[in-house]
């Protein structure tokens, strides 16, 4: 008689386990997508943030006193460069001096205005002999020359009488009696160099201008 096997003495069983594969490479690229979702989270909110910076209500020349009536305060998306433009909170209660030239509604560049503290220039009307050329404007920097009268209608070797001057406006001539080609210009100069230009004027030389920046395309 045979006697039946008992129950649950088949063949031995083998559990097998299954093994989790893990490659470093995987991790490496899944690094770099969450770095790179957000790196680019960080850059929109940085492009969505704005910053109060100041642009010019009028046109501001050279040597203008400038204060917070001059100026509007603007919204603006620049970022980091916001550095780079003029923000209330770099405008002193005495006001600043406006050293180049911006054009009404241009943002007004930092560097473009200085502390009336720091101020060491003056501006003076010169009258000049000969044309003046096409390419100078306000806010162009010129050299000053000058030359003396030797004799009557004769004049010496000219020299540098004042070094990046710049100019403030050019006067347009008034009255019906225009006297030749020759223009007043108001030019800003070093206060030590205030003497030398009065003497000069006063002695009735030869001035003129020359430009120091050259305009792109002129």
């Amino acid at each position: 008689m045979r006697t039946g096997q008992p129950a649950g003495s088949g063949r031995p069983t083998t559990s097998t386990k299954t093994r989790f594969w893990f490659d470093p490479r995987f991790a490496l690229g899944l690094v770099l997508v969450v770095a790179s979702i957000v790196g680019v989270s960080v850059v929109v909110a940085g492009s969505d943030r704005t910053v109060a910076v100041y642009a010019a209500r009028v046109p501001l020349a050279v040597g203008d006193r400038l204060d917070a009536a001059d100026l509007v305060e603007t919204e603006v998306r620049i970022g980091a460069a916001v550095e780079l433009y003029l923000t209330p909170s770099l405008v002193p209660a005495d006001g600043l001096v406006v050293t180049r030239t911006v054009t009404a509604g241009e943002l007004v560049p930092a560097a473009a205005v200085g502390t009336r503290a720091g101020e060491a220039v003056t501006s003076l009307v010169l009258d000049l002999r000969g044309r003046l050329s096409t390419s100078l404007a306000a806010g162009s920097v010129v050299d000053v020359w000058s030359a003396g009268e030797v004799e009557s209608g004769l004049f010496g070797p000219p020299a540098v009488l004042v070094g990046r001057a710049a100019i403030v406006r050019i006067l347009e001539p008034s009255g019906l009696i225009q006297s030749g080609d020759g223009r007043a210009v108001e030019v800003l100069v070093p206060k030590d160099k205030v003497a030398a230009v009065l003497e000069a004027i006063a002695n009735d030389e030869a001035l003129s201008l020359v430009a120091v920046n050259a305009p792109i395309g002129g």
